[in-house]
């Protein structure tokens, strides 16, 4: 992979971000048949569906990749159509609808809900752990690569390395609550119906359109200050997340297999702003002090089973200065990663 020095374009971005690696290629030939990405429409889905249809063709395999989603958007289902995805309109929460789905031999979830979870908390545990049954009753004889989030481990003492897999959950707010609950069903399906399963809890996925390096960004572009409370963050590139979700189709297990996808580093958040500010030609300032834990994840075991990031920290920030700068578009959605309370 060949890593330009700026994104040009909206165009430039989703290209980069939907190029396979070696370990995602190889997830899609031990895969050996369609797939099937529910919760294609948010911010990860497009750009993971069109790399397994690329990852697919270098594979030689001629399978289908099916994207569903309640596609509110036409826009999307025409992109998607035209990168040779089909795809399918459903609401996750209709049995009815799930149940008439097409048979898939893999599947990776996606679906969930966490911005808008504090006031309408029951709509959060439906998605987030009810709509997992549904697909696992639907789906039980396929291969399943669920997302998840490192929020269900909570805070960790900077220093350690961040949470590793087998670290007891201690989920701090109802939506890292109900996301435990999502791994539950996964895990409860997979060991009584013996369904393959590979649990992804991801922190946090960047590109030049969200995650917290734009956040931070833009806050130093408006002159805003940075929140230290959560003063230590991980965070990978969104395409070396999809690539290693894609992966992970070759280590479904039954029970079920949990890893972590994060960056390799404890980046220190009063550092990177200070870089980013400095590749602006700005000026940053701060807020608070940091604390001696934050929310930070080992994902040294997932690298081994599903490659390791192709994108560096240097690079990322310096792609996200140069975006944001320039006005580069934006989703509009702040991921409010300094919440020690676990409000979303």
């Amino acid at each position: 992979m060949e890593l330009p020095e700026r994104i040009r374009d909206a165009a430039h971005l989703d290209d980069l971000l939907s190029e396979p690696s070696a370990a995602a290629i190889d997830g899609i030939r031990a895969a050996d048949g369609d797939v099937l990405v529910l919760g294609a429409g948010g911010k990860m889905g497009p750009t993971l569906a069109r790399m397994a249809r690329r990852a697919m063709d270098a594979a030689g395999l001629r399978f289908r990749i099916i994207a569903v989603a309640r596609f509110s958007s036409s826009e999307l289902r025409h992109t998607l159509e035209a990168q040779g995805i089909e795809t399918i309109p459903c609401d996750l929460l209709d049995e009815t609808a799930v149940e008439a789905l097409p048979d898939a031999p893999n599947v990776v979830f996606m679906a969930g809900r966490k911005f808008g979870s504090t006031g309408d908390e029951p709509l959060t545990w439906a998605m987030n752990s009810h709509v997992p049954a549904i697909v696992c009753r639907r789906y039980r004889q396929s291969r399943i690569v669920a997302f998840s989030t490192g929020n269900v481990y909570g805070l960790t003492r900077r220093g350690r390395g961040g949470s590793r897999e087998e670290d007891v959950p201690a989920p701090i707010g109802e939506y890292a609550m109900s996301c435990l609950g999502r791994e539950r069903m996964f895990e409860y399906f997979s060991a009584r119906s013996g369904t393959r399963v590979a649990i992804l809890r991801l922190n946090y996925a960047v590109e030049m359109r969200y995650g917290v390096l734009v956040d931070l960004a833009q806050r130093i572009a408006s002159g805003a200050s940075i929140d230290l409370a959560m003063g230590y963050v991980n965070v990978i590139w969104q395409g070396d997340a999809n690539a290693m979700a894609i992966a992970a189709l070759a280590h479904a297990a039954s029970p079920a297999l949990i890893l972590n996808v994060a960056g390799p580093e404890e980046l220190s958040v009063r550092a990177i702003s200070d870089d980013l500010a400095r590749r602006m030609g700005s000026t940053v300032s701060f807020a608070g002090a940091e604390m001696n834990d934050a929310l930070l994840s080992n994902a040294a075991r997932g690298y081994e089973l599903l490659g390791t990031p192709r994108v560096d920290t240097r690079r990322l920030l310096a792609w996200t200065a140069d975006w944001v700068q320039r006005g580069g578009e934006s989703l509009g959605k702040p991921t409010h990663f300094e919440s020690r309370a676990g409000r979303f």
